[in-house]
């Protein structure tokens, strides 16, 4: 799910408090990202058993010193404040261009926050294929729900391309 909210000209994000409520994130966040395209937020727990399991890695291990070292760069660990609001680090706010209306993208470990013409750009740059249409066919058959025809969901016309 997508919530559109606005980074304040100090640089504070308002977390939708009907979104708070519903996923009992806490109060203590680590934000972070791994290219500087987008912001992750991760409860505080969460991203301290992600972070053991990349330092477990082996130092041979390129890609995961490489998200480590990235993590770190970009990363900080906030408190939300009284009125709900994350101050995001200056560094990543830049890069990610986290000014005026951003998106908050919902997922089951963290939120991710991006800005809204640079989402759209990026959906763009990234097309869904047939592969992808095939996938999430694939997926929902799994799970029992509509057959779906390439591009269309069978009984609903919704354009998956």
């Amino acid at each position: 799910m997508s919530n559109s909210v606005t980074v304040d000209l100090k640089g504070r994000l308002k977390i939708p408090a009907a979104l708070a409520k519903s996923r009992n994130l806490g109060s203590e966040f680590y934000i972070t990202s791994e290219i500087g395209d987008c912001v992750r937020i991760y409860p505080v727990k969460v991203w301290e058993k992600i972070a053991d399991r990349l330092q477990r890695l082996s130092p041979d291990n390129w890609n995961g010193q490489k998200l480590l070292a990235r993590a770190r760069y970009f990363g900080h660990t906030v408190s939300i404040d009284k009125q709900g609001r994350l101050l995001l680090p200056v560094a990543l706010r830049k890069i990610a261009k986290m000014r005026g209306e951003v998106d908050v993208l919902e997922y089951p470990n963290y939120l991710e926050v991006w800005n809204h013409a640079r989402l759209l750009n990026s959906h763009k740059r990234s097309p869904i294929t047939q592969y992808d249409t095939m996938t999430l066919e694939s997926y929902l058959s799994e799970i029992g729900a509509l057959r779906m025809t390439p591009g269309k969901a069978a009984s609903t016309g919704i354009n998956l391309q």
